[in-house]
C-alpha cells in the first residue's frame, strides 16, 4: 500500500499556482496543500499541462475531464508546473491586465 502512495506523489518540484511559493518534491499528494496559502497542490491549475482554451484545458489529449481545476484530483498525467507556465497556457507569461486596457484605449483614442 505504501508504494501506491509514493506513486501518486510527484518527485519534481514546482511552485504554487495561487501564491507562487516554491513547492518541494513530494508536496503534490492528492490531499496536500500549499503551506503558504492552503491551496490544493495536485490540481489542474498547478500542472504544467494546464492550458486554458484547449480541450479539457489540458495539453495532454488522453486526460480525463476534471470539472474543478482548482481542487485536488487523481490525474495520473499530473506534472508540477509554475504559475508562469500554467496560467497563460503553452508556457507563455500571462499579459498584465493593464496591457489589455492600454491597447483598448489606444484603439479608440481620439485624435488630438
Amino acid at each position: 500500500m505504501a508504494s501506491d502512495l509514493g506513486a501518486s506523489m510527484s518527485m519534481e518540484s514546482g511552485s504554487c499556482w495561487t501564491c507562487g511559493r516554491e513547492l518541494p518534491p513530494g508536496a503534490y499528494g492528492r490531499t496536500e496543500t500549499c503551506s503558504g496559502c492552503d491551496a490544493d497542490t495536485r490540481c489542474c491549475r498547478n500542472c504544467r499541462f494546464y492550458d486554458p482554451g484547449t480541450p479539457n484545458d489540458c495539453r495532454e489529449p488522453q486526460v480525463e475531464a476534471v470539472k474543478d481545476k482548482e481542487k485536488g484530483n487523481f490525474c495520473e498525467l499530473f506534472k508540477p508546473g509554475t504559475p508562469e507556465a500554467t496560467n497563460a497556457g503553452s508556457g507563455r507569461a500571462a499579459p498584465e491586465a493593464s496591457d489589455g486596457k492600454s491597447a483598448f484605449d489606444a484603439l479608440f483614442k481620439k485624435p488630438e
